[in-house]
């Protein structure tokens, strides 16, 4: 079972918009003993992979393998998620023991609604977004399928996000958006630190 954690920041964001990279940013900044990243895709495509019998470490990575298999593996997690909407979150956060939890790929209303229920206190929304020129010379092209389906279109409407971060390359901005939720990261792990010597009595 996961602790309770202290802050889980939920990321969303379109393909190649740098999720990623904004989110290793914070990891490095607050050290892996105190957050960690945790990947909803990981344990779906562990599952689709060991069904299809098909190579899950290729299917982590970022080329074409992933690619010739993206949108059969969008629509098998819809059905999968149509029978429990919250099968990849526990899944997810099974093993998860930092105070801080960073979903570095929320892309459907179920996955924030999953969290917003379980952990109603904890959960601030974030949305990375970037031009389509910048996702252009990052690899990005319009899959039929793919760029029109729930998987990237989901949180485009309906949700109030706690932070927009702008992420097109200008890494100074990038710094300057991110002081605030860097702010309120290491606020909530001292939280716990403190907490967790209390309990121990010193």
């Amino acid at each position: 079972m996961a602790v309770v954690p202290k802050l889980i920041l939920l990321f969303s964001g379109k393909r190649k918009s740098g999720k990623d990279y904004v989110t290793d940013l914070i990891q490095r900044r607050l050290g892996s003993k105190r957050c960690c990243i945790l990947r909803l895709s990981g344990p779906l495509k562990e599952q689709y992979a060991r069904e299809r019998g098909l190579n899950y470490e290729e299917l982590l990575g970022a080329g074409a393998y992933k690619e010739q298999y993206r949108a059969d593996m969008i629509q098998w997690g819809e059905r999968k998620r149509a029978q429990d909407p919250g099968f990849f979150c526990r899944l997810a956060i099974r093993d998860a023991i930092q105070p801080v939890w960073i979903i570095s790929d929320a892309r459907r209303m179920s996955d924030l609604q999953w969290f917003w229920r379980e952990y109603p206190q904890q959960c601030k929304c974030v949305r990375v977004v970037a031009s389509e020129q910048t996702r252009a010379q990052r690899g990005w092209k319009v899959i039929a399928g793919v760029d029109d389906a729930e998987s990237e279109c989901g949180l485009d409407h309906g949700v109030e996000f706690d932070w927009i971060i702008s992420n097109d390359g200008d890494d100074a901005l990038l710094e300057k958006q991110l002081e605030g939720l860097l702010s309120l990261t290491n606020e909530k792990s001292i939280e716990d630190t403190q907490e967790n010597l209390k309990i121990s009595g010193h």
